[in-house]
């Protein structure tokens, strides 16, 4: 488990790929200092597995599953990722509840500059939509975010805003997003229990109908 507050920004020194993983390298001093093979850290949203470590970062392997439900697909040598270490019992939890486990991904459609802050659009697809909410949490990157403002339902395409402080802007990534950049979406893990319950109730009142509907249907008979 995370909680949204990244410790630091690394980044990867090497990618190899295969058929269906990849290999990741990254440079990232801080987010290893503790880290022992088989720990978990959070790389732009996704949760991966240390499998070799070193004073200076550490290697992680990626599944395909991963790679094509994120961003990390995309990773080369180079580039900037966000990285938190996973949460100890007793720690403060200064963001949300985090997983690690993406949703899929998002968008910038726009980036409003301010006097010291951004508020930035993303793309919503259908399935994630109702899954966020005004002043909801979300995580894009694998930062801990308040959503500012959500499209209307009838709307055809679906967005929301969040508003990023100048901390957030200089510690993570997301100060160097431009439009047409695709970020990890993690939606509130409470919020898809609650999606996930209703529709195990509409199917079981719908199977009660049912049965109601066919004992009626026989009792006539």
């Amino acid at each position: 488990m995370f909680t949204g507050i990244i410790e630091e920004k690394g980044v990867v020194t090497r990618v190899e790929t295969t058929a269906d993983a990849a290999r990741l390298t990254v440079r990232g001093p801080l987010a290893v200092q503790g880290a022992r093979h088989g720990d978990s850290i959070s790389v732009s949203g996704v949760c991966l597995t240390v499998v070799e470590q070193s004073d200076e970062g550490f290697t992680a392997d990626v599944m395909r599953q991963t790679l094509s439900m994120s961003t990390l697909a995309a990773l080369c040598e180079g580039s900037a990722v966000n990285l938190e270490r996973a949460a100890l019992v007793g720690d403060r939890l200064g963001g949300h509840i985090v997983q690690g486990h993406v949703d899929g991904t998002g968008t910038v459609l726009s980036v409003e500059p301010g006097e010291a802050w951004r508020v930035l659009r993303f793309s919503l697809s259908p399935e994630l939509a109702p899954l966020v909410v005004d002043k909801g949490s979300i995580a894009i990157d694998g930062v801990s975010l308040t959503v500012s403002s959500i499209s209307e339902p009838a709307e055809a395409r679906q967005w929301f805003e969040v508003s990023l402080i100048p901390e957030t802007l200089e510690a993570t990534t997301l100060g160097s997003l431009e439009v047409g950049d695709a970020v990890n979406l993690e939606t509130d893990i409470l919020a898809r229990h609650v999606e996930r319950m209703l529709a195990l109730n509409h199917l079981a009142v719908n199977a009660d109908v049912t049965t109601a509907a066919t004992t009626a249907a026989g009792s006539k008979a």
